[in-house]
């Protein structure tokens, strides 16, 4: 008989899927690495795992001990599921920009979740960087996730997600693009992709009010740059450890608009029902058409699902308010 032990035997090893419509007037291939297969629906269940081994392995985490962990949701799913697998209790804090469908997930897995201002400073003590920081200090038992910092956030990727990449384009991957948050997932894949291939081009994707874009072109980390933005799981006010810019060839931005336009078009032209950062992702991808030629075979990493943005951005009411569609 064939099955899964538990159902953290089921992530990894997701499907690439064509684009077709969307991707029309590109000259390339266009493959979607569509990471909603996972049990968890995203990205984040590999490194959530890998973060969660590594750290039984060394004693960080202890048998009936308490994960804590900043999210904006998804990498608290992933968690929440090795938890309740592994016997583990979590309390997750995340901002007030995040859906509220996000915050119900990760109470229906068990978990306790606490919601702070988006609109205020990293080291501002209400933030969901410091607060975070704070639970892990004060919680008996605990262990403090910091998938910004966690090596083995990148390393999850390096390990599955880029062979597998390789593997399904049989090495034939000419470009590869994704939208940056933490940096494990572009910085992994691309470190495994470019020893593969050192010709191998990786594009970040962006959102305007985040420092990414400008920090890799100038090296300055320009406060300006940094404002509040809709776009969900991807950019980020602060310079996460796992962000390797060595590793990195370029950097596009996305408006909100644009996202939140794109993600319904993902849906309602291609029949891919997914989350915001997807549809900045692709938006992104064909901002970028000018980098492909016809041989080229582009894999687009999409994060997360649909189900999570129901309220949002493919809520035409929300849609309307916020001015993305008339």
């Amino acid at each position: 008989m064939e099955y899964a032990k538990n159902i953290l035997e089921t992530i990894g090893n997701t499907p690439l899927v064509k684009l077709n419509k969307l991707t029309a007037d590109l000259p390339c291939l266009v493959l979607a690495k569509y990471e909603t297969f996972n049990p968890g629906n995203s990205a984040k269940d590999r490194m959530a795992l890998t973060m969660i081994e590594d750290a039984e392995a060394d004693g960080r985490l202890k048998p009936g001990g308490t994960i804590i962990e900043g999210t904006s949701g998804n990498t608290g799913l992933g968690l929440a599921l090795a938890a309740i697998v592994k016997g583990y209790k979590c309390i997750f804090v995340i901002s007030d920009k995040q859906s509220k469908e996000k915050c119900d997930v990760l109470r229906a897995h068990g978990a306790e979740v606490i919601v702070c201002p988006t609109d205020v400073e990293p080291t501002d003590p209400r933030s969901y960087y410091s607060v975070s920081k704070r639970l892990g200090e004060e919680t008996p038992n605990s262990w403090y996730v910091n998938q910004y910092d966690n090596p083995s956030n990148a390393k999850a990727h390096y390990q599955s997600t880029g062979p597998e990449i390789w593997k399904q384009t049989e090495g034939k991957v000419t470009h590869f693009v994704v939208g940056v948050g933490t940096g494990g997932t572009i910085s992994g894949i691309s470190k495994y992709l470019k020893e593969q291939n050192p010709d191998v081009k990786v594009w970040g994707i962006d959102t305007y009010g985040s420092v990414f874009k400008k920090y890799h072109e100038t090296g300055i980390f320009d406060e300006n740059e940094i404002y509040p933005y809709v776009t969900e799981g991807i950019g980020e006010d602060i310079l996460p450890e796992n962000v390797d810019f060595s590793l990195i060839d370029g950097f596009t931005k996305v408006t909100d608009k644009d996202a939140a336009i794109y993600t319904q078009k993902l849906a309602l032209e291609e029949g891919m029902f997914l989350g915001n950062s997807a549809g900045a992702a692709i938006k992104g991808l064909l901002q970028l058409k000018d980098e492909f030629k016809k041989d080229d075979v582009v894999v687009v990493l999409f994060h997360d699902h649909g189900s999570r943005y129901v309220g949002k951005m493919y809520n035409n009411d929300w849609m309307k308010k916020m001015g993305y569609i008339d």
